[in-house]
């Protein structure tokens, strides 16, 4: 039979080891939730449908300009403005993409002022100018004098010949897109209240 004495060591013992592996448990939770704050805190700013992974279906039209080295400028003008979401939706979306030797053409420290965080509204003005509703090719584009775009204003089309120019900017190239088509353009497109 086990004394007294014998028992209340062993009971003793017993809750000093249940404290202690409650403390690691609690340590090991507070690891875990710190863990679990910083990456939720990543992943807020990843939010929307411009981040979901899809290696099955065409590319949209974000991912176009994401893949083109030419276009490096424009991602980050899009990025700046917070638009990524808006340029994966169903669509369709003709989008008008300037190339980086369209923005270097812009007068000397135009693109770094746009992209201060003070002229976000402004930019994300100028890139909506480059966006309207629709899925059309160059030749079909012909057929139109104007088109509404994102930002509520219209844009200008001329056809010269084969060429196509939207808003004074030549249509240099065309790629089809999952949700609509990125048309390569050789000039950055300003709205008249810029």
């Amino acid at each position: 039979m086990i004394s007294t004495k014998k028992l209340k060591t062993i009971s003793m013992s017993f809750l000093v080891f249940l404290t202690i592996m409650g403390c690691k448990n609690d340590n090991k939770a507070n690891i875990e939730d710190s863990n679990s704050t910083a990456s939720e805190n990543v992943e807020s700013k990843m939010q929307g449908q411009a981040f979901i992974k899809d290696d099955e279906s065409k590319p949209n039209v974000l991912q176009v300009a994401l893949g083109s080295p030419d276009h490096s400028t424009l991602v980050t003008a899009v990025q700046a403005a917070d638009l990524e979401n808006a340029l994966v939706n169903a669509g369709p979306l003709m989008v008008f993409a300037p190339t980086n030797e369209a923005f270097a053409a812009l007068p000397q420290g135009t693109v770094e002022n746009l992209l201060k965080p003070e002229n976000k509204d402004a930019l994300a003005n100028i890139l909506k100018y480059h966006v309207t509703p629709g899925n059309y090719s160059k030749d079909f584009l012909k057929k139109f004098k104007k088109l509404g775009q994102a930002n509520n204003q219209d844009v200008m089309i001329e056809v010269q010949g084969d060429d196509v120019f939207v808003g004074g900017a030549k249509i240099v190239a065309s790629v089809p897109a999952g949700n609509g088509i990125v048309h390569v353009i050789d000039k950055v497109l300003l709205p008249a209240n810029q």
